[in-house]
């Protein structure tokens, strides 16, 4: 990469150097460019995001406060005139990273340390209700949502619970609430302290800079919810969901081996009653993807398919017939009844209740998941860190079994969860299914969200009619509400006593308990939640709070209180009777399902919807705001450069044309649409207003589906609603919004306090209800001829849940045969610990062959092609360091080049996916794509080319501001250490021997110089390698030294080979000074006896394959005398000498 100043137009290849020509240059034009370049580096970043939220938003929007702080924060003796350098933003980072990434001297023409004005500001969680000018007037108009009815939005605020005493109503009292917050009045006093202790210590100020979680959660606190939980305090009493003694009507048999006695009381054959496993597998999938009970009839037609197949069964009609008389009924059957409304009569279809929930309760896929009593979770031994997940974890089941334990101690507590939704079975025909469905809070949320567990129940079809024939549209909404209370009046009347005297239940495993139904949760999008407690459309549910308030933040209005709604009801018949629920904030219905229903608190039973709140409401008006500041066009051209991504749809056409835009294409929206927000042409404090705003509101939508959540992520996720509502105005000042009375953005504010009482926000989605809309009210629809359709959709429902429970049983029985196992199934179905993040250790999967057997290497190094070019150099690199990890950087230079490689083909791998089975199963969490464009035959691209971006973790990295040590350095540096160690003692003997030489020449009255003997001895040799030594040990540890090791590898064996050749000339001297002392008789047995070492091969045909060791030196076999050829060349009388004892030898000097 080259950097052009567009001063003086020179390119610099490196970012300092062109940082430093900047910041000397004098010239003019240099010094605008380098004014450019500061302004370009103080883009605010996420880091200042964070810091900013910690400011008051009124503090910092102050006039009169931002002039004192600017005048506090100017230098003493400063010239009031330089308002350009008072208002010098500091740097705050750049595209490449935040400010922390930058040392100072990355930052060279960075101007005064003076700090950010508002640095110390107050608290932004502590705006005492300050709306910040944003209301937008007293408009009563209610925005449009994405359902299927008008007016529905929501509101805001920090949740204070204000304590109510424990009221009597009929005999039965309510739950008390429970504090969400510090200085509620609660009995447990105590613990709510030692709870905010923690939280302001893993809390605090939000921290900014690299590693904070959102809402300004601290990575210690957000560790403690990805494990489950260490510290688990039950019940206190130890008698809450224990069992009871049966009565005679109770069974006392698991429910498997009741089943088997009703279908097969022999034990002769696990299918029964059909034939054989191919006449059950035949009949299941009739049932369960057959195409059609017609066409099933037809197949079984054709001649000898029957007696081909061995099924028992004609046609459709006699499987159905097998099915009703002989197949066992779990759950109870569909009822019918008509309701007249104004002359006209209509159908609805409901099951009992509490057979319903029995039938929950006693399935034997169940049993080993039951939970019978509320338990207190904590992340820490002293019990500060408070964990919320499931159902059972919330204040409201341990709340409502304190009060039942004063009563009947022993009592199992049964929260049954309904919901219900009006949906579509037809597009063009308009017929509509209005169904109800039940589960219980005793199962898990893992069993109750998958329909494939069958944790949910039908329990009615409610009367879809929109009651056309009443012209009066008052008179209409009216009589709407009051049909579908009666109804559901009429359903759920056995809890009333139920839920006081408990009933007696058997689980699968055959073990009574005394369990009490009672209505926890109604789950529903905001015009259910408006049908249900009877408020008006426009005002919140669960608050007293007006729709012209909608959009303050926190929220000051108290909640709905039950007992005045109670109590207004009560005057139905009287003059009195609407005047009451007007003041109430309730409309004038007759008799609400929950009026008699113990320990339930409608208005508290409500809780949040991710979908249609988050998804299909706040994230839709998000888009729709920023499409009105960006612009349609440009919006949609950013999102069509948007790379491919796994998990993330590709918006090929844009999304502002889109129509009807469903709950997942928002999901996929919420991904990307911080991206689309980057560089946007606006003054720069806009934008930053802008990003910070929408990434305080992704921010709220991610944390608030934690599957678990703790103290702190509680209050990080209130702090990011917090920061939203500080920042709301930039929509305002820009024009995308003129109020913020959207009933589903106040909603938020009741999140943290649903989510203390029944557990995370996956316990009541409105994303299963939708799911079951396909099997319980689509697919029934489908199976029926269109007329007169629910008598056919309920019975179709009913033999399709008999198959399903007679799969089951047939499981339980092979797997009691193969193991001997008499308990129940555990293998279908498991409840697995999902953490909040993707925070886990991923494992790759790849297919067993390659995408491609044999790609030319050609092909991947080509940009026509693979576009690899550096793919057989970092291949021999890979080779060298895998072989060689102690080798330094240019020691794997070095090596790779000499890498030659015997293959020119290689096998290529489109795609690999990434799994981690412990806690997601075999969902794919991330992949990664690497596939060349596909052409056809007239170059058209058919398939274009994808290459996703990896960052490969091959070293690790910093660490908490620290850089770890490569992977192998240790090891190197003991390396090292021995080498030194070796040269010292090397050093040392060869100065002892020294020593020794010294003394005998002394001895011998010889003067012998000690730096002869020290250059003849290899004491200066061995001290040079001694210090290239510890040299090269040095470099491990300084960067500006890494080319050491090479160096001193190539140095010492050019010392090596130096001292070796000194001792050689030595000895040749020795060798012809003996010669000529001793003659040529004696020079021939003197110079045998030195080569009496080498290898020697008298062979004529291998010839002398050891020879001297001598460079430049020659043997011969007969006389045995070595011969040095390069000496000789330059010694006339070495030459007669030799040439004495053989002719070969001529003087040709």
């Amino acid at each position: 990469m080259s950097f052009k100043c567009n001063g003086c137009s020179r390119f610099f290849t490196q970012h300092g150097a062109y940082v430093r020509h900047l910041q000397t240059s004098a010239l003019p034009a240099c010094q605008l460019a380098r004014a450019r370049h500061e302004e370009s580096m103080c883009r605010p970043t996420r880091r200042a995001n964070h810091r900013r939220a910690a400011r008051s938003h009124s503090t910092s929007h102050s006039p009169e406060s931002s002039q004192a702080r600017s005048d506090n924060t100017r230098p003493a003796g400063e010239d009031n005139d330089n308002d350009s350098e008072d208002n010098r933003v500091e740097f705050e980072g750049d595209f490449f990273g935040s400010a922390e990434d930058y040392d100072m001297e990355d930052l060279p023409f960075s101007g005064d340390d003076d700090k950010d004005p508002g640095e110390d500001g107050e608290d932004g969680g502590e705006d005492d209700g300050e709306d910040s000018g944003e209301d937008g007037g007293d408009e009563a108009d209610v925005d449009e949502s994405s359902d299927d009815e008008p007016s529905d939005e929501e509101a805001v605020g920090l949740d204070i619970i204000e304590p109510s005493n424990e009221v009597e109503r009929d005999g039965r009292q309510l739950p008390p609430l429970m504090p969400d917050r510090e200085g509620s009045a609660s009995p447990n006093q105590d613990h709510v302290e030692s709870e905010h202790a923690a939280e302001e210590a893993f809390l605090g100020d939000p921290p900014v800079g690299r590693g904070s979680a959102p809402g300004g959660l601290q990575p210690a606190a957000h560790e403690q919810i990805r494990q489950p939980p260490s510290y688990v305090v039950p019940f206190p009493g130890g008698k809450a969901g224990k069992p009871v003694p049966p009565s005679s009507r109770q069974a006392s048999k698991p429910g498997y081996d009741t089943y088997a006695e009703m279908v097969d009381p022999q034990s002769n054959n696990p299918y029964a009653p059909f034939t054989s496993k191919m006449d059950w597998e035949i009949a299941r999938w009739a049932k369960l993807r057959g195409s059609g009970s017609t066409a099933f009839s037809d197949l079984l037609a054709i001649p000898e398919v029957r007696e081909r197949l061995g099924v028992s069964y004609k046609n459709s009609d006699q499987l159905n017939k097998i099915i009703d008389e002989k197949l066992p009924t779990r759950r109870p059957m569909f009822q019918r009844f008509e309701v007249s409304i104004g002359g006209e009569r209509f159908e609805m279809f409901k099951r009992d209740v509490l057979e319903c929930a029995l039938a929950l309760w006693g399935d034997g896929e169940h049993t080993p998941y039951l939970c019978f009593s509320p338990e207190r979770h904590y992340a820490d031994a002293d019990h500060t860190v408070r964990l919320y997940h499931d159902l059972k974890t919330g204040e409201w089941w341990w709340a409502t079994q304190k009060m039942l334990e004063a009563k009947q101690p022993g009592a199992t507590v049964m929260p049954i969860i309904i919901s219900s939704d009006k949906t579509q079975l037809t597009t063009f025909r308009d017929k509509t299914a209005y169904p109800v469905y039940l589960t219980i809070g005793n199962l898990p949320k893992e069993i109750r969200r998958k329909p494939s567990h069958r944790g949910q129940i039908l329990l009615a079809y409610l009367p879809a009619s929109r009651l056309q024939h009443i012209k009066n549209k008052a008179a209409r909404r009216r009589t709407l509400a009051n049909v579908f209370h009666a109804c559901l009046s009429m359903i759920l009347e056995p809890l009333r006593k139920a839920g006081v005297d408990g009933v007696e239940m058997t689980s699968g495993d055959g073990v009574v308990r005394r369990c009490h139904p009672i209505l926890a949760v109604y789950v529903g999008d905001y015009p259910e939640q408006v049908l249900v407690t009877g408020t008006y459309t426009g005002q919140c549910p669960i608050c007293k709070c007006p729709h012209d308030e909608l959009g303050n933040y926190p929220r000051v209005c108290p909640y709905r209180d039950v007992d005045e709604v109670l109590d207004a009801l009560h005057l139905f018949g009287t003059a009195d009777y609407n005047h009451a629920c007007e003041a109430a904030g309730i409309k004038p219905i007759q008799h609400p399902f929950w009026e008699h229903l113990p320990y339930v608190d409608i208005f508290r039973s409500i809780t949040p919807d991710i979908l249609h709140q988050l998804h299909q409401g706040v994230i839709k008006h998000l888009l729709a705001w920023i499409t009105d500041i960006v612009g349609k066009d440009e919006v949609d051209a950013r999102v069509k450069r948007l790379p491919p991504s796994h998990g993330m749809r590709v918006f090929h056409k844009g999304i502002s044309g889109l129509s009807r835009v469903t709950g997942t294409e928002h999901k996929q929206i919420a991904r990307f649409i911080l991206g689309v927000l980057v560089d946007v042409p606006l003054p720069r404090s806009d934008s930053s207003e802008l990003i910070s705003a929408t990434k305080a509101l992704l921010d709220f939508l991610y944390v608030s589906q934690y599957p678990v959540h703790s103290n702190m992520t509680l209050d990080a996720l209130e702090h990011s609603l917090s920061e939203f509502h500080a920042r709301k105005g930039i929509f305002v000042k820009l024009g995308a919004r003129d109020h913020f009375h959207i009933p589903k953005l106040h909603m938020l504010t009741h999140y943290v306090r649903a989510i203390k009482y029944f557990g995370t926000t996956d316990n009541y989605n409105t994303e299963a209800t939708e799911r079951l809309h396909i099997d319980f009210a689509k697919d029934a629809y489908r199976a029926t001829n269109h007329k007169d359709e629910f008598p056919q959709m309920t019975k179709w429902l009913e033999r399709r849940e008999k198959v399903l429970q007679h799969a089951d049983y047939i499981g339980w029985r092979l797997l009691r045969a193969e193991g001997g196992q008499d308990g129940t199934i555990t293998s279908r179905q498991g409840v697995r610990w999902r953490p909040p993040d993707m925070a886990c250790t991923l494992h790759h999967l790849m297919t067993k062959y390659p995408s491609r057997k044999a790609v030319p290497v050609a092909e991947l190094v080509s940009p026509e092609g693979y576009g690899a070019t550096y793919l057989m150099p970092a291949l021999a690199r890979f080779l060298i360091e895998h072989n060689n990890p102690l080798l330094s950087r240019n020691e794997v230079e070095a090596r790779a080049q000499y890498i030659r490689f015997p293959f020119t083909a290689l096998p290529v791998f489109h795609k690999v996916k990434f799994r981690n089975v412990k806690h997601h199963g075999k969902e794919t969490l991330d992949s990664i794509h690497a596939r060349p464009r596909q052409q056809g035959r007239n170059s058209e691209v058919m398939i274009p080319s994808r290459f996703d971006t990896a960052l490969v973790h091959v070293r690790p990295g910093p660490l908490d501001g620290r850089a770890e040590p490569r992977e192998g350095l240790s090891v190197s540096i003991i390396g090292y250490a021995c080498f030194i160690v070796a040269e010292a003692l090397v050093l040392l003997s060869t100065w002892w021997h020294t020593y020794g030489l010294k003394k005998l020449a002394r001895e011998n009255n010889q003067e012998v110089s000690l730096t002869d003997l020290l250059l003849r001895d290899g004491t200066v040799y061995f001290g040079l390698m001694f210090l290239l030594e510890i040299f090269a040990s040095i470099g491990q540890y300084v960067t500006a030294l890494e080319g050491a090791p090479a160096f001193v590898f190539a140095l010492e064996a050019i010392l090596l080979s130096r001292f070796i050749l000194n001792l050689r000339r030595v000895a040749l001297q020795l060798v012809i000074s003996n010669g000529r002392q001793l003659g040529a008789a004696s020079f021939s047995a003197f110079s045998s006896r030195l080569s009496v070492s080498e290898l020697q091969f008298d062979s004529r045909v291998l010839g002398t394959l050891g020879g001297s060791l001598a460079l430049g030196s020659s043997y011969d076999g007969e006389t045995g005398i070595i011969v040095d050829d390069v000496l000789a060349e330059g010694d006339p009388e070495y030459l007669e000498e030799m040439a004495a004892h053989d002719e070969r030898y001529e003087l040709t000097n």
